[in-house]
């Protein structure tokens, strides 16, 4: 089974020494990394940081104003690294304007970026499963108002009251990409198998439907690499 990590969750090192965290990620038996910011490093060092490491980008963390500011040269990057999975990591949904903003962003860039071969995907937290000011459920208005991809993370929908394995049956149509994770109840974040939420269950499901599941953990305990360490160890594990 092969594995993927947001590199979000190795943070305390990546924005110092990118290189050295994708080896030891490569070395630990993650296949592939979904990247959250490239601190100023031009695709091309991306580009033979994975050649080296045999990993390849699976996804990135891309802010939506990144996409709408700077559309060619975000493509051009992600064409360089052998990228073609853009997943917005969040939104201000708060109120229907901000809604109707955004909905209007992603139904005028997700074709944009399809001509060019890349899909577009939202990334979920709790909030986007609960009531906003104006009393909308934001994911929902998602579901219905446009065509973006969700990448479900599974940790967060259990945290905001749902079952993910549900879940992500109901949108497996939308969903390519999960975040594979874990945590409590009260918001707290653990490393895989060192929570509440129903790994076990999620990582069943995804591999019956069919989707790439992408490691995070966020707590940095006692730091990145020894916290995404715990969780290849514990996926290792169950095969």
């Amino acid at each position: 089974m092969q594995y993927g990590l947001q590199l979000y969750s190795v943070r305390d090192v990546t924005d110092k020494n990118m290189e050295y965290a994708l080896e030891k990620v490569a070395e630990m038996g993650y296949s592939f990394v979904e990247f959250a910011g490239f601190f100023g490093i031009p695709a091309k060092e991306i580009k033979r940081m994975l050649d080296k490491t045999g990993l390849r980008a699976s996804g990135t963390h891309t802010g939506w104003f990144e996409i709408a500011k700077n559309f060619d040269a975000t493509v051009e990057y992600h064409k360089e690294i052998g990228c073609d999975n853009i997943i917005i990591p969040g939104a201000d949904l708060s109120d229907n304007k901000k809604i109707d903003d955004f909905v209007a962003m992603l139904n005028e860039y997700g074709p944009k970026l399809a001509e060019r071969g890349i899909s577009l995907h939202y990334h979920n937290h709790s909030h986007e499963f609960k009531p906003n000011k104006d009393g909308q459920i934001p994911h929902e208005e998602l579901e219905r108002r446009t065509n973006v991809l969700f990448q479900i993370d599974t940790y967060w929908a259990y945290n905001a009251g749902l079952d993910p394995v549900e879940l992500l049956k109901r949108l497996s149509h939308r969903v390519r990409i999960i975040h594979l994770k874990d945590g409590n109840e009260k918001g707290e974040g653990f490393a895989l198998g060192e929570g509440t939420a129903p790994v076990l269950a999620v990582r069943q499901a995804a591999i019956e439907l069919g989707m790439v599941m992408v490691v995070e953990s966020e707590t940095l305990n006692p730091d990145g690499l020894s916290e995404v360490k715990r969780c290849i160890d514990f996926l290792k594990s169950l095969e």
